[in-house]
């Protein structure tokens, strides 16, 4: 990841609905929502919950599906993955003290996104 690129996603995320918009989409898994779903968990107006998600779309961080008649918006996993890869990978000059845990799945089952 460029350093252009890491700060776009960071400053997308350092807006408080924007950073919880995002968490509940991690949250929600590979599958993601339905934008209205996500509007009533985080309590915010149609138009705001959309100018953030731009932001988001915008930053690589969100991805959305048209399914019918709703917009199902989901995480950007290999761009998250991509931005906490960039973070840490001069971790404790490049000794073995970073997290244990493997990345976050990438992608849908059963889609290729």
């Amino acid at each position: 990841m460029k350093t252009n690129d890491a700060l776009g996603a960071l400053t997308a995320l350092g807006q408080e609905s924007r950073l919880a918009a995002f968490r509940k989409l991690v949250q929600a898994g590979p599958e993601g929502m339905p934008v209205g779903d996500l509007r009533e968990r985080l309590g915010l107006p149609p138009a705001t919950l959309t100018a953030h998600l731009n932001v988001l779309r915008a930053a690589g961080l969100v991805r959305d599906e048209r399914e019918g008649r709703v917009i199902r918006v989901s995480a950007n996993y290999d761009s998250m993955n991509r931005l906490i890869a960039y973070l840490t990978e001069n971790c404790c000059a490049g000794s073995n003290c970073g997290p244990t845990s493997s990345p976050c799945p990438p992608s849908r089952k059963g889609k290729n996104r």
